[in-house]
C-alpha cells in the first residue's frame, strides 16, 4: 500500500532511534548484535523488486491500452480515435510532470509544520537526489525499495487517474482544453491528495484513513472531477434526446479484460512487497469485479429484462473501483459483498440517478468511479474488520468499525470537495483561455476524428 512507505519507514526509524540506548546498558555482545542488526535493516528484496517492476508494467497495460480501448469502444465510431489520443498524450504529459514536481510535492519536504498536512516541497524537482543508491521503505521494517521503483510504481497511478477523467468529457471537449485542464487538476488534486492520503505527514495519513491502492486518491478524485468538468461543459448534441449508443462493445471488452489484468498491479502492487498481504490484494481483485459482474447483470435481468455484455463489464469494474481501497484489508467474504454491493449501487447511478439529474458525464466516470470509490471507501471500515474476517492496521482487538468509519467518511468528503473546487477552478480558466472549451457543434457533429485530428479510425 502507498501509505506503507511511510509507515513502514517510521517503524524502522523508531526501531534503530532505540538500538543506541538499548546498547549502553548491554553487554559488548549485545551491543555488537545491535550493530548487527542495524546494518541488516536496509535490505533490498530482489523478488520485491521484481515484483514491483511487473506490477508497474502491468498498471501501464491497464491505461495504455486497458482504459483507451475501454473508453474508445464506448464512444461513436466518429470519436474513437479521439478518445485514444487524449489517454495516450495524457498519460505522455503526466507522466512528464510527475517526475518534474508531482513526486516531489507528493513524497518530499518536511516531515510537520506549514503545509506538510496538505503538499510536499521542491526538494526532489526532477527526481534531484534520486539516485541508483536512494531507497524508498516498504511496509515491512527493514525491507526497501531503490527509490526508483518506487517513483516509476507511483507514475502510473497519477497517470491513471489523471486519463480516467477523459472519459466523463468524452465526444466534445477540446484537445488543447482537455490537456490544459488536466495539467491544472493533476498539479492541485491529485497531487495534494496522494501526499494526504499516502504520505507520513498527511492530513488524512495521520487521520489514519484506509486508503490501500487509491479509492479517494485515483476514484473519488478522478470521478468528481470528471462530473464537474461535465457539467461546466454542457452535454452532447442530442443527449437525452436520441440514443448516443456505443460503437464497438468488443473493443469495449478487450478493454474491460486489460483493465481487469492490469488492476493486479494496480492493487496487489500497492503492497509494495511480494508476501502474504499481496496475495491478499490479489484475491480480492479476482472475487470483488466477479461479484460486481454477476450483481449488476442480475440488476439488469430484475430491472431491464435482460443482462448485458456491458453491465457484465461494467459491473466488474464497479467491483474493482469499490475493493481498491480495501484490497490488502477485506477477507475473501468482505470483498465479495463489497464487490456485489458496488455493482448494484453502480448500476442504479448510471441508469437512474444519470438520467434523474440530466448531467453528460458521456462514459459514466461519476457513477462507476466516482460512486464506486465512495461505497469502496466508506465500505473498507466494515470489511477490515476482524468479525468480517478483516486485516485491520495495528491491534486488531482495539479496532472500531464506527470509529474507522467516521475516518473514512471525513476522507471522503474532503476528497469530494478539494476535487470538485480544483476542477470547477480549472474548467472556468481553461474556458477563458481557449475562448471556451467546448468544440462547436458543426465539429461536434463531424466527429472529433475528424474536425480535431484529422483522421478517421475506419473506412
Amino acid at each position: 500500500m502507498k501509505m506503507s512507505k511511510v509507515l513502514g519507514g517510521a517503524t524502522l526509524a523508531s526501531l534503530l532511534m532505540a538500538l543506541p540506548a538499548f546498547a549502553q546498558d548491554a553487554a559488548p555482545g549485545v551491543a555488537a548484535a545491535a550493530e548487527v542488526v542495524e546494518e541488516a535493516a536496509a535490505v533490498v528484496d530482489k523478488g520485491d523488486v521484481a515484483w514491483m517492476l511487473v506490477s508497474t508494467m502491468v498498471v501501464i497495460v491497464m491505461t495504455i491500452p486497458g482504459l483507451a480501448l475501454f473508453y474508445g469502444g464506448l464512444v461513436r465510431a466518429k470519436n474513437v480515435l479521439s478518445v485514444l489520443t487524449q489517454v495516450f498524450l495524457g498519460f505522455s504529459m503526466i507522466a512528464i510532470l510527475w517526475v518534474a514536481y508531482g513526486y516531489s510535492l507528493a513524497f518530499a519536504g518536511p516531515t510537520e509544520g506549514g503545509l506538510s498536512a496538505f503538499i510536499g516541497d521542491f526538494s526532489k524537482f526532477f527526481l534531484n537526489g534520486v539516485t541508483l543508491d536512494s531507497r524508498a521503505a516498504t511496509f515491512s521494517a527493514g525491507f526497501e525499495l531503490p527509490e526508483l521503483v518506487f517513483v516509476t510504481f507511483q507514475l502510473t497511478f497519477a497517470c491513471i487517474t489523471s486519463t480516467l477523467i477523459v472519459g466523463g468529457i468524452a465526444e466534445r471537449m477540446k484537445f488543447g482544453a482537455l490537456m490544459a485542464f488536466l495539467a491544472i487538476w493533476f498539479t492541485f488534486s491529485y497531487v495534494p491528495m496522494a501526499h494526504m492520503v499516502w504520505s507520513g505527514p498527511g492530513l488524512l495519513f495521520g487521520m489514519g484513513a484506509y486508503d490501500f491502492a487509491g479509492g479517494t486518491v485515483v476514484h473519488i478524485n478522478s470521478g468528481v472531477a470528471a462530473l464537474v468538468a461535465a457539467l461546466v461543459l454542457g452535454p452532447r448534441v442530442g443527449f437525452l434526446k436520441e440514443p448516443i449508443p456505443p460503437h464497438n462493445l468488443v473493443l469495449t471488452y478487450v478493454g474491460a479484460g486489460l483493465l481487469w489484468f492490469g488492476w493486479f498491479g494496480f492493487n496487489a502492487g500497492s503492497n509494495l512487497e511480494a508476501n502474504a498481504l499481496t496475495a491478499v490484494a490479489l484475491i480480492n481483485t479476482v472475487l470483488a469485479p466477479a461479484a460486481g459482474a454477476l450483481a449488476w447483470a442480475l440488476g439488469e435481468r430484475i430491472t431491464r429484462g435482460h443482462a448485458s455484455a456491458l453491465g457484465a463489464v461494467s459491473g466488474a469494474v464497479a467491483g474493482l473501483v469499490a475493493i481498491t481501497p480495501a484490497a490488502g484489508f477485506a477477507g475473501v467474504g468482505g470483498a465479495i459483498v463489497l464487490g456485489a454491493i458496488a455493482g448494484v449501487v453502480c448500476l442504479w447511478a448510471v441508469v437512474n440517478l444519470k438520467p434523474l439529474l440530466k448531467y453528460d458525464d458521456s462514459l459514466d466516470v461519476f457513477g462507476i468511479h466516482g460512486v464506486g470509490g465512495i461505497v469502496g471507501a466508506l465500505g473498507t471500515a466494515v470489511v477490515a474488520a476482524p468479525g468480517f474476517g478483516g486485516y485491520p492496521l495495528g491491534d486488531a482487538a482495539a479496532y472500531s468499525i464506527g470509529g474507522q468509519f467516521m475516518v473514512q467518511l471525513t476522507g471522503v468528503v474532503i476528497a469530494i470537495v478539494w476535487s470538485g473546487v480544483v476542477a470547477l477552478i480549472a474548467m472556468l480558466i481553461v474556458k477563458a483561455l481557449f475562448g471556451g472549451a467546448k468544440v462547436s457543434e458543426a465539429a461536434e457533429s463531424d466527429g472529433l476524428d475528424l474536425s480535431t485530428h484529422g483522421e478517421r479510425a475506419y473506412n
